[in-house]
């Protein structure tokens, strides 16, 4: 547990730049294993396609979303 608010706010950043990002839609999960920055500009790309219905969550919460092949 970290002792101060400092170092919460260090762990909270350190996972923002760890690959354990991904970028879901309605329909699936569209890329994984992203930084915290990557993830934004995924979904800025996949925005610019008219994908509908994008949200940025970890991946252990994305492998957890059943898609329309399952």
């Amino acid at each position: 547990m970290p002792e101060n608010l400092r170092e919460a706010e260090m762990i909270d950043v350190s996972e923002l730049s760890e690959a354990r990002w991904s970028v879901i839609s309605f329909e699936r999960c569209e890329a994984d294993g992203l930084t915290y920055e990557q993830a934004i500009e995924k979904r800025g790309e996949l925005e610019r396609q008219k994908i509908a219905g994008l949200c940025i969550m970890t991946n252990d919460a994305a492998a957890r979303i059943k898609t329309n092949d399952m």
